[in-house]
C-alpha cells in the first residue's frame, strides 16, 4: 500500500537551525551549519500563567507548529493534529523523581499534568484554539516515522489536511546516559491531500513544496554526507526526518528512507513542485 499527500509548509527549530528558512539554505548547502544549542521562543499564543509553566517540550512543539500554520496559511483552528515524541518531558519527570526520592513528596499538579505524553497537544489547543481531532503516539527512534505514517493515513480516509508535530528535547543525567539526547529538536509539516488531478499529472497546487509517495521498506535509512548533519539526524529522533528535508530544500527527485521499526522502514519518495520556502534555493 502507498499513501500519498502534498507538504504545503514545513516548521523547524533545533541545534543551530532557528527555522525552516535557514534550515533549508543549510540542507540545500547554500549556507554552513553552525552548531549551538537549540534557542527555543516563548510559546505563542499561551496565557500568561500557561506560558510561565511550559517546558522546553511544549515550546518546541508550539514553535514548529506555529511556524508551519503560519506558511501554509491554513486555519488552526480546523486541522487535525498528530503529535510524535519518542518520550515525554524528561526535564519535569527528572525533577518528580527527585521529589519523590526525597523527604517531600507533595507533586504539585502544575509537575504532574506536564508529565503526562500529551501535554504538548492539549497546550496547542489552547494555544491555536484547535478544535478537530488530536492524536499523540510514541514509537521510539521510530516516533517521525509514525507520526507521519498516522498524518498520511489521515489524509487519505478522510481527505482532509492534517498537522504533523514532531518534537523531542534532551534528558537530564542519569536518564541522559541511557537516553542521550543532547538538544531540543522538533519538526512540523502541513499534509494536503492529492487530488485526482494531481494524480492524473497536472501541476501540485503553487503553495505546496512537494508531492511525497510513503510505503513501507527493509531498506537501509539514509543518511547525510555532512557528518555533523548526520550525527544530529542520529541523535534526536524528530531528526530523522532530515533526509527528506534535505530533499526538499535542494528542490530534487529523491527517495529517502526514514527510520521505523527495527526490520521495516518507511520509504519516502519526493518530487519536488518547484515551489521553495522563502530563503532557499
Amino acid at each position: 500500500m502507498k499513501l500519498h499527500a502534498s507538504i504545503e509548509s514545513i516548521g523547524l527549530i533545533g541545534p543551530g537551525l532557528a527555522d525552516w528558512p535557514q534550515a533549508a539554505e543549510i540542507l540545500a548547502g547554500h549556507a554552513p551549519w553552525a552548531s549551538a544549542r537549540t534557542a527555543l521562543p516563548p510559546p505563542a499564543g499561551l496565557p500568561s500563567a500557561e506560558r510561565r509553566r511550559t517546558s522546553p517540550v511544549v515550546k518546541t512543539a508550539l514553535a514548529v507548529g506555529h511556524e508551519a500554520v503560519a506558511a501554509s496559511g491554513r486555519d488552526a483552528t480546523t486541522l487535525a493534529t498528530v503529535f510524535a515524541a519518542s518520550g515525554g518531558d524528561g526535564q519535569n519527570c527528572h525533577a518528580i523523581c527527585e521529589m519523590l526520592a526525597g523527604d517531600d513528596r507533595q507533586i504539585s499538579p502544575t509537575r504532574f499534568h506536564n508529565s503526562v505524553h500529551n501535554a504538548a497537544a492539549g497546550y496547542w489547543s489552547i494555544a491555536a484554539r484547535a478544535r478537530a481531532t488530536s492524536n499523540v503516539l510514541c514509537a521510539h527512534d521510530g516516533s517521525f516515522a509514525a507520526g507521519l505514517l498516522e498524518s498520511l493515513c489521515q489524509v487519505a480516509v478522510d481527505g482532509v489536511p492534517s498537522l504533523l508535530i514532531a518534537y523531542d528535547t534532551d534528558y537530564p543525567e542519569p536518564m541522559h546516559a541511557v537516553r542521550p539526547i543532547d538538544d531540543a529538536f522538533g519538526v512540523a509539516l502541513v499534509l494536503a491531500p492529492v487530488t485526482a488531478a494531481d494524480d492524473a499529472g497536472a501541476p501540485t497546487p503553487a503553495k505546496a513544496l512537494a508531492r511525497i509517495e510513503v510505503k513501507l521498506t527493509d531498506a537501509p535509512a539514509t543518511t547525510l554526507a555532512s557528518p555533523e548533519l548526520e550525527a544530529l539526524r542520529a541523535d534526536n529522533p524528530a531528526a530523522r526526518v532530515l533526509p527528506l528535508l534535505e530533499a526538499i530544500a535542494a528542490g530534487r527527485a529523491a527517495s529517502v528512507v526514514i527510520d521505523y521499526l527495527p526490520e521495516t522502514r518507511v520509504r519516502i519518495d519526493v518530487t519536488p513542485t518547484g515551489t521553495h520556502a522563502e530563503g532557499s534555493p
